[in-house]
């Protein structure tokens, strides 16, 4: 089993992603500014106190991993370029200790004109970005461009509305706009970036997951 370094634990995402993590094996560093927002204990769990913005801690926790999980974001009160410096950090860590993969979730308000054929709601959803949360969208796009110059295998997984329902294996991976619905579950979600931790098919690309 792989070793992971984990950002955004504490999270919806990262919750469902940490409980089936530590359920399948894996082996586990998470950063969190609470560790105790992180309620799972195992000793297949090393939780550190401690700030994506803060390069050294962010260091501490990618040594010893293979791969890099990034499901943090934008919260209430969070800095305008939390995502995009968070990222730099994450990079500057793994090319430090001679990793090279890392999987990072964003919405599909990120554009991926290589594959995506964006419906009318699809644009309507990012016209409505634009005009209410501009800045977590140009955060996002930001931490795309530092992924795409970076010497990384990186995945930017992409999703819907997502949800707290239970993990239904049925999902799709596609594009927006091709094979894409407009919901995910948070479980389905982190069943698909932990198949991707094992079998990589979509190095360097922005799938869309949905049901």
């Amino acid at each position: 089993m792989k070793k992971i370094a984990l950002f955004g634990g504490s999270g919806k995402s990262g919750q469902a992603f940490l409980t089936q993590a530590l359920a399948q094996g894996y082996t586990l560093k998470a950063l969190a500014r609470n560790p105790a927002s992180i309620p799972q204990q195992s000793a297949q769990l090393q939780v550190i106190q401690g700030d994506v913005l803060d390069a050294a801690k962010v260091a501490e926790v990618v040594a010893g991993a293979e791969v890099v999980v990034s499901l943090f974001g934008h919260v209430k009160g969070s800095p305008a370029w939390v995502q995009t410096e968070g990222t730099k950090n994450s990079v500057a860590a793994m090319q430090q200790h001679g990793i090279k993969r890392l999987i990072s979730l964003s919405g599909g308000g990120l554009r991926y004109p290589e594959k995506d054929q964006p419906k009318l709601i699809d644009k309507f959803i990012r016209t409505m970005m634009q005009i209410f949360v501009p800045q977590v969208l140009r955060d996002a796009e930001a931490h795309a461009e530092v992924l795409k110059d970076s010497p990384l295998d990186w995945v930017i997984v992409r999703g819907p509305r997502l949800t707290l329902g239970h993990q239904k294996g049925n999902y799709r991976v596609g594009w927006v706009g091709v094979d894409s619905g407009t919901q995910l579950s948070r479980a389905d979600l982190a069943h698909f970036i932990l198949q991707e931790i094992e079998s990589p098919s979509f190095v360097k690309t922005m799938p869309f997951v949905s049901y």
